[in-house]
């Protein structure tokens, strides 16, 4: 394995027998990892002409030739134009076909362009796209999201981050306190208080990168570890914080499960101190059709989804009890309704609401999620096979059509552990490789969805190449 240089720094995170074996991976791959990173660059250009010409073309008016700014990211150090996408493949404008194991990092978990949403789409655009007024369809959308996530009263937005701002907004109105309380290495969209970490010593600080932030995080923040007891109560004994935020399994450093009874603590403890818990279901919604919430039994004060919610239409709600709702519609002005930094003009639009009803209804089901599990069980069972074979100190995570390899020998408990064993180099040639190959894996952490449409076949085809990828490297 290929550590980074803030992985090094961090080595002390880790037990003696993974810092051995990181150490030794490290001297045997290095300098060939260059090498191959190299000669994989080159080949991504020869086979994208057309996407780089695109890119030229779209850097004389969008900023850094993207329409959005992580783009830039991309492991071919330019994006791939696609063309068109159905199922779990799409092809792009040079004519390259791939698999897709990214699917918009779960914004179209569905598979894209499911039939039953399309639809509905096309349906609705007829009758009216938004008018800041109710369709019948948002009720059956809100009795459907009852039925499935247990809470009674939900609200719209576009986006996962609207929804999580718009709730910590209800929970500090509601509670009169200050703060909120996130994981170290959590992601909950751009929601401004979130980007807050730990450093080595474990001081709080702004998360590096956090861009132009309005207010030092530490002034609306608390941090800590996922998993840690103790350092919760801690941290929630002073009682000024509003509520927790929180993925009921991290996935944007690497799945990381909850300890046992750790979701049982969490839920004691914010009772305890009067703090409310806010579940952000965007990404664990792959868990089932009630997303971990369900599966396990949680009981959250509010619930946020974002993403695949409507095939990838932009939507997302917020569900929570009806103790919220009452003490929401307390602290509520009604004359004020539309200027209190809550809610959008599109939110609960016409076409996101039909889309939703149709993806709900017809394609995020049971049957999705049975068959979607067993693929993915395949997908970690092939590159398990690999590992094994190749004797690498790597591991894979998974939940539910979720699964992922992680350079590193042991699983980790918390954001700090799995950040420091973050490759960058490592991530981006594994995700080049297969990229080349015709595989897209969700960038920057090799993650792979299972949708739909999804076969034995793509499965079988991924261990293949992961295979190829770990040869070129032991070889």
């Amino acid at each position: 394995m290929l550590v980074s240089i803030q992985a090094r720094r961090s080595l002390a995170l880790l037990d003696q027998q993974s810092i051995y074996e990181i150490k030794i991976m490290t001297e045997l791959n290095r300098t060939k990892l260059e090498q191959l990173l190299k000669s994989e660059e080159q080949l991504f250009h020869k086979n994208h002409l057309k996407s780089y010409e695109l890119y030229q073309r779209a850097r004389k008016s969008l900023h850094g030739g993207v329409p959005m700014l992580w783009m830039i990211r991309w492991a071919g150090s330019f994006p791939i134009f696609a063309k068109e996408a159905k199922g779990a493949h799409f092809t792009d404008v040079d004519g390259n076909s791939y698999i897709d194991f990214c699917l918009g990092d779960t914004g179209a978990m569905t598979g894209h362009a499911p039939d039953a949403t399309v639809k509905a789409i096309t349906e609705q655009i007829q009758k009216g796209i938004t008018l800041m007024l109710p369709f019948e369809d948002v009720i059956w959308v809100g009795e459907e999201l009852q039925r499935r996530f247990g809470l009674p009263f939900w609200q719209f937005a576009l986006t996962a981050t609207d929804a999580n701002r718009f709730v910590l907004r209800m929970a500090r109105l509601i509670t009169g306190r200050p703060k909120i309380l996130v994981f170290n290495y959590c992601y909950h969209g751009s929601v401004d208080e979130t980007f807050i970490t730990m450093d080595e010593e474990g001081t709080p600080m702004s998360r590096p990168n956090n861009m132009g932030p309005q207010i030092d995080p530490r002034e609306t923040s608390k941090v800590i570890e996922f998993n840690d007891i103790a350092a919760l109560e801690t941290a929630l004994s002073a009682r000024d914080v509003a509520a927790v935020l929180a993925e009921p399994v991290m996935t944007n450093i690497g799945i990381i499960h909850p300890n046992p009874g750790y979701h049982e603590a969490l839920r004691e403890l914010t009772r305890k101190y009067g703090t409310y818990l806010i579940i952000d279901e965007t990404h664990t919604i792959c868990t089932g059709p009630g997303g971990y919430t369900a599966s396990h039994g949680l009981q959250p004060d509010f619930l946020t989804l974002g993403k695949p919610l409507a095939g990838g239409v932009p939507a997302a709600i917020y569900g929570f009890t009806k103790e919220v709702s009452q003490a929401f519609t307390a602290k509520l002005s009604v004359e004020d309704s539309d200027v209190s930094g809550i809610g959008g003009t599109l939110a609960g639009n016409a076409l996101s609401i039909a889309a939703m009803k149709a993806t709900l209804e017809n394609v995020l089901t049971e049957e999705f999620y049975a068959k979607a599990t067993i693929l993915q069980e395949q997908f970690t069972a092939g590159v398990e096979s690999v590992i094994k074979e190749f004797e690498l100190p790597w591991i894979v995570k998974h939940l539910g059509n979720r699964s992922e390899y992680w350079f590193r020998p042991t699983p980790p408990k918390n954001g700090g552990e799995a950040h420091a064993a973050i490759d960058p180099e490592l991530d981006r040639y594994m995700h080049l490789f297969a990229l080349n190959r015709g595989i897209l894996m969700t960038p920057f952490h090799n993650m792979a969805l299972i949708s739909p449409e999804t076969t034995q076949a793509d499965v079988d085809y991924h261990t293949k190449v992961f295979r190829e990828a770990v040869q070129s490297l032991c070889g």
